[in-house]
């Protein structure tokens, strides 16, 4: 039975040699036996021979082809046992992990791998729209991300809100009252929702009311 190397390193199937080399050095140093002990120490054990062995494989032209060559042969799927969906909860895990840790640059790394292995995850273009957020940089992407989940589950009250808030705090108010409108429009107009965009979008300051729908004070 033929295994997933791509899917062992998370990355994606075209990824570069530099991109594999990074890979496993990053899973090599958390995946090393030496930081754990008892039972994590044979679990971690497995996992490093795991990493190590894909290195060696997609690391190696001609072995690459190969094992690509037995990817792309019929039954390949079911027989590798390769599942998107899985290899993106890995990542998922990860990235929670990271954002945690408020590593916010690895979090939406793996967020993003989440992404490219299972590109209708909702939750995973939400996750990334979070971390992408905390870094001012990756502005735009935050709000790419936001908007590819949003679209994917548009009756997602948090979803919407989420994408309110950062468009608006981004200065893009007409994009963020879209969203804050569909948010009330799926949350029963819940007025925390309302007292939120009143207070990102200074209608309350301004004395002018609020606007959505129409509507004014």
């Amino acid at each position: 039975m033929s295994r997933d190397y791509y899917s062992i390193l998370g990355v994606p199937r075209d990824a570069g040699a530099a991109v594999i080399q990074e890979r496993f050095r990053q899973l090599a140093r958390e995946r090393h036996p030496d930081r754990f002990r008892g039972e994590a120490k044979v679990k971690a054990e497995e996992d490093f021979q795991a990493v190590t062995e894909a290195f060696n494989v997609l690391n190696d032209p001609e072995r690459r082809r190969q094992h690509d060559s037995e990817l792309t042969s019929p039954n390949a799927k079911s027989q590798s046992g390769y599942n998107p969906q899985e290899l993106a909860k890995v990542h998922m895990q990860r990235g929670v992990r990271a954002y945690k840790e408020k590593n916010f640059l690895r979090a939406a790394d793996e967020f993003d791998s989440a992404t490219r292995a299972a590109p209708e995850m909702a939750k995973a273009w939400y996750s990334l729209a979070l971390a992408c957020s905390r870094e001012p940089r990756f502005a735009s992407r935050a709000g790419e991300a936001i908007a590819e989940a949003c679209e994917l589950k548009p009756m997602n009250e948090t979803y919407l809100r989420a994408a309110g808030r950062l468009f608006a705090r981004s200065g893009d108010m007409g994009r963020a009252e879209h969203y804050y409108t569909e948010a009330l429009k799926w949350s029963a107009d819940d007025p925390a929702i309302r007292e939120e965009w009143e207070e990102l979008s200074g209608s309350k300051k301004s004395g002018k009311g609020f606007s959505l729908f129409g509507k004014s004070s």
